[in-house]
This record gives C-alpha cells, sequence and structure tokens, in this order.
C-alpha cells in the first residue's frame, strides 16, 4: 500500500509540474538588485501581487548586485530536472548580463523576458538580434520609459529654481548631477531625459557629473567636494532618492537647508523619499516603474493562456514613471506605504480576461488613481 501511494504521489507531482498544463505556470524572477534593497524589494513584492492576482506560481532570486551571480542562478536553473524548471524565467540586462543568460536559458527550453531594462547595446544587437530570432525562446521585454524620469524630475527642479530666482552672478541656473553609473541602460536613459530637459530650458550650466552608483554614502562623499569645487546655491539632480539623500547630508552638514537655499530631485518610491518630498526638502520626485515586472507577468499570463502580445510589439518601453505632487505623495503612503500590493487586481490589466482590451495600459496613474477610487 505505501509503495502505491507513493507511486500515486511521484505522478501527481509529476503531472502538476507539466508546463502548459491547467496548473497554474511558473515564473522565476532573477532579481538583479540585493534581498534587502528597498526599491528590487518593492518591485518583487509587487510580482508578488500579481502573481497572487492572477494564479501564477512564482519564484524570486536575488542576484545581491553580483552579475556573475545572476549568471550561476541562470545556470542553476538550466541543470534542474526537467519537471522543476520554471515555465518562463524574468531577469534585467543590468550590467549586460542578458545576452549570456538567454543563452543558457534558450538551450534548457526555458522561455525568457526580459523586465525593467532589455538589451540596448548596438554590439549585444549584432549577437543576439531580436527577440525570438536567435535564441526562439527569448520571448521580449518590457521597460519603463527611464528617460520620462530624468526629464520630469529635471524639468520640475528648473522650474522651481526659477520661481526662486536661484539664479549665479551670470544670469544662469547652476546644476550637479550625481547619476547611477556608467553601463546600465536606466542611468543612460534617465540622463538622456535630465539633459532634454537642461537643453529645453536654455538657461542651465551642469558644472559636473559624478556617478555615485545608487549609493547615499558615495554621494555624500562625492558631494562634499562638489559644494566645495562650485560654491554658491545649485540644483542638485540625482538618478535616485538614495543618492539624493547623500547629497542632501552633504549640504546640512555645511550648514545648508535642502529645498530653500538648493534644490534637490529625486526618483523613487520610498517612505524617506515621500516623506522628504512632502515636508519640501526633496523638491521633485519621481516613481512608479517598480510596476514593470508585474505588468511584464501579465503579458506572460496572456502569452501562456494563448494571446500573443506580438501585436503591440515584442520590445515595449512604456510611459509608467509619474511625476509626484503632494496629493500623490499622501495617496501613495496611504495605499501602499507597507508595501503590501495584493489590493491591486492585476487581472484587469489581462487582455485573456479582459476581452475587451485593445492595448495594455500600464501607467503607474492607472494604479494609484483605481485604488484610491476603491478605498
Amino acid at each position: 500500500m505505501y509503495c502505491w501511494h507513493r507511486i500515486v504521489g511521484t505522478f501527481c507531482l509529476w503531472f502538476m509540474l507539466l508546463p502548459g498544463d491547467g496548473f497554474a505556470m511558473s515564473v522565476t524572477f532573477l532579481n538583479p538588485g540585493k534581498s534587502n534593497e528597498l526599491y528590487w524589494v518593492t518591485a518583487s513584492n509587487c510580482m508578488n501581487a500579481a502573481a497572487h492576482s492572477l494564479g501564477v506560481q512564482l519564484e524570486i532570486l536575488y542576484s545581491e548586485r553580483d552579475h556573475l551571480k545572476t549568471i550561476e542562478i541562470a545556470k542553476a536553473l538550466a541543470a534542474r530536472p526537467r519537471i522543476e524548471r520554471p515555465d518562463y524565467v524574468i531577469l534585467s540586462n543590468d550590467y549586460a548580463v542578458g545576452m549570456q543568460a538567454i543563452r543558457i536559458l534558450d538551450a534548457a527550453q526555458i522561455k525568457s523576458f526580459f523586465a525593467f531594462s532589455g538589451i540596448t547595446d548596438q554590439n549585444q544587437r549584432v549577437l543576439v538580434k531580436g527577440p525570438r530570432q536567435i535564441y526562439k525562446r527569448w520571448l521580449g521585454s518590457l521597460e519603463p520609459k527611464s528617460e520620462d524620469a530624468g526629464y520630469l524630475t529635471a524639468h520640475e527642479l528648473i522650474q522651481r529654481g526659477e520661481a526662486m530666482h536661484l539664479y549665479a552672478a551670470d544670469g544662469k541656473l547652476h546644476m550637479l548631477v550625481i547619476a547611477g553609473d556608467r553601463s546600465t541602460t536606466t542611468s543612460s536613459k534617465r540622463n538622456e531625459g535630465m539633459r532634454h530637459a537642461v537643453a529645453e530650458a536654455k538657461n542651465v550650466v551642469i558644472d559636473q557629473e559624478v556617478f555615485g552608483e545608487w549609493n547615499r554614502d558615495k554621494a555624500k562623499l562625492q558631494s562634499d567636494w562638489l559644494y566645495k569645487r562650485y560654491p554658491g546655491k545649485h540644483l542638485v539632480w540625482a538618478g535616485n532618492d538614495l543618492m539624493a539623500f547623500g547629497a542632501m547630508d552633504s549640504w546640512r552638514s555645511l550648514g545648508g537647508h535642502p529645498g530653500k537655499d538648493t534644490l534637490f530631485s529625486g526618483i523613487n518610491t520610498s517612505t524617506d523619499a515621500l516623506s522628504a518630498y512632502e515636508n519640501g526638502s526633496l523638491t521633485a520626485l519621481a516613481g512608479g516603474h517598480f510596476v514593470a515586472g508585474a505588468f511584464a507577468l501579465v503579458m506572460l499570463y496572456d502569452y501562456h493562456h494563448g494571446k500573443d502580445f506580438i501585436d503591440e510589439g515584442l520590445e515595449l518601453d512604456r510611459s509608467m514613471f509619474i511625476l509626484f505632487d503632494k496629493e500623490d505623495a499622501r495617496r501613495f503612503q496611504h495605499l501602499f506605504g507597507d508595501l503590501n500590493f495584493n489590493g491591486i487586481d492585476f487581472k484587469r490589466f489581462s487582455k485573456v480576461l479582459q476581452p475587451s482590451l485593445t492595448k495594455y495600459e500600464f501607467s503607474f496613474r492607472q494604479i494609484l488613481s483605481e485604488n484610491e477610487r476603491q478605498k
């Protein structure tokens, strides 16, 4: 009797894990961030909420910002027994590891999809072409339009600087730039958006640009000598919230008052960033792009259930960021201050579950507004 139950149990487990059956599709997310890094934890929490809403089995593995670990995890997934491999892997092309990872996954017959950051480097393009070409199981990508974040925050910063007449002796507004890093697409695109706003304004001088590596302490050290090299009132544009905080820490140590004698901008939706925006020490704040992974799950859910996204394009670059105002900040804190996104019904974004949908709507503004009405 024991043997019979064991055989039946093994068969049932094997049957449930078969890809493509009526059982839940399985997805693994290779999170490029650290397991205690607020932004990437927020992205994971939102993906968990989407998976719960859609009935998807989701596994999240962190690379801890170690690009070699991403490759190691991809190899480990490929080495699993066939019935234990996920149907799909969502990954980000941070530090340009995507090409090697999809090659490993494709050989193991695991479908892959880029979220947050795709393959844009032209040298890599020559080798991988586009989705479903050389690597047939690389299905596509979904990126938040990072230029929006850079443009929105810089534009708001400049407008506020003009309103407060923070002009130097040359009649110009002077800006210090603390960018993320030199290698990721996200960083370079945010910078492009910022530079677009600067060029548009025509009265702004960028004194210097440094790379803070997304780190508060490093941004503080860099700001210490930037303020000495370029004394006076400034606009300080930062590629994320942590670097903005580092620059603000440095300014306060000199007796300055962020939001009054020098203006700062940031990107992300941490509680500290929202609080700093509400109290005025942070002048401009954009965020909401953490939903990219959750929306990638929606697209794969539809693909898995017979509704391919090819009609909208295989590599989507969609506006997700919003520029926060005080009401948005209050609303976000009220709805998602504990980083619990289970109240979002992601089924309403699915074309399979909502046949009337003709185009994916992936704006964070939509989530913020609709969930407020439901409250």
